[in-house]
């Protein structure tokens, strides 16, 4: 069921200031081309000014710039993007789920589960594992022998957690990621036939991490890979062994970290990018989307590789240029020298 607030309610919880009527009613958020009475909207871009004098919203959220041209009830904040983060936990809360173990879940020996743990159908716990107090663990999902999973945790279905992984307080791990496999190691022996180096390692993971569906972090060969504080890792993304990821760090979708990197704290990975292994990143670095990163970055500042799109024959072209490069920079070079012979000047 729906909690409805006041307006004076919601500025309250979220740290905002009232315009209008403090005592409207809210039960909703919605997107401000489809919202309707009882609903607040959102303005974060100002693209969307537009939609302002159409709006059916009872309410609006945003900035004290925007504000001044809102026709209707208004939440005004410096940061709206976070006031909307604080109103969608207030008006969509999340299904409680009462603790307990469900009847198909398999529990094995000597576990050490708080009382106040959800655990649901067919989950698998092997021995010696731990789990806090106030986890979820959705249907489905494998917890490996020893491992340590921290309070208020959330685990969607089908998430696999190899053996003796470490995961810290209020993490949420979506459906499919798959923690502490073992890291892509293998040398090639006498007869040059490919043997599996044994992964020993662990997966190490800090607090309030987030991990989007898909994504799978190797556990290290020997070191741990880790994953500090606050880190957030977006779908379908492939983190090697013995990886270091520094607190706050937030990669996105499909980024590839090969073994034995170290990103620093408060860095940003784009869509798509692929970083070397056994390179280091320093702390506040950017990484624009699909950036290939072939050596350690020392220096903060933002970082891309690659070309843009073109229309299709203007890069065309472009590749033809590209690879006559070479040739047209030898071509270069003697026409300097001829020209500094002719006129007896050294080049620089």
């Amino acid at each position: 069921m729906k909690m409805t607030y006041t307006l004076n309610e919601l500025a309250s919880a979220i740290g905002a200031t009232v315009i209008g009527d403090g005592n409207c009613k809210i039960f909703d958020v919605a997107a401000i081309t489809h919202a309707q009475q009882g609903e607040i909207s959102f303005l974060i871009d100002g693209k969307y000014k537009k939609y302002l004098n159409t709006t059916k919203a009872s309410a609006l959220l945003l900035d004290k710039q925007l504000a001044k041209n809102c026709p209707t009830n208004a939440l005004v904040m410096s940061n709206p993007k976070l006031g909307l983060s604080k109103l969608l936990t207030l008006l969509r809360p999340q299904m409680i789920l009462k603790s307990g173990i469900h009847v198909t879940a398999v529990i094995g020996k000597n576990c050490k589960i708080d009382s106040t743990v959800y655990i649901g159908p067919y989950v698998v716990v092997e021995d010696n594992v731990a789990i806090g107090s106030g986890t979820v663990v959705k249907a489905g999902t494998n917890i490996g022998f020893g491992s340590q999973i921290g309070e208020d945790c959330f685990l969607h279905s089908r998430v696999t957690i190899y053996s003796y992984t470490v995961v810290g307080n209020r993490n949420i791990f979506h459906s499919g990621v798959i923690i502490g496999g073992d890291g892509f190691g293998f040398m090639k022996d006498e007869r040059h036939q490919w043997t599996k180096i044994p992964q020993v390692g662990r997966v190490v993971i800090g607090d309030d991490v987030e991990i989007g569906a898909n994504t799978t972090i190797d556990r290290g060969a020997i070191e741990d890979t880790v994953i500090s504080n606050g880190v957030k890792l977006d779908n379908l993304i492939m983190i090697g062994h013995n990886v270091c990821v520094g607190e706050h760090t937030v990669i996105a979708g499909c980024a590839g970290i090969a073994g034995s990197t170290t990103i620093g704290r408060y860095c940003m990975i784009g869509a798509g990018a692929g970083l070397n292994g056994h390179i280091n990143i320093c702390d506040y670095t950017v990484i624009t989307g699909m950036g290939m990163i072939q050596k350690s970055i020392t220096t903060p500042g933002v970082y891309s590789s690659g070309t843009g799109m073109q229309p299709n024959l203007e890069w065309r072209k472009s590749v033809v240029r590209f690879r006559q490069l070479n040739a047209l920079t030898k071509r270069l070079n003697r026409l300097e020298r001829s020209y500094n012979e002719c006129n007896g000047n050294q080049r620089d």
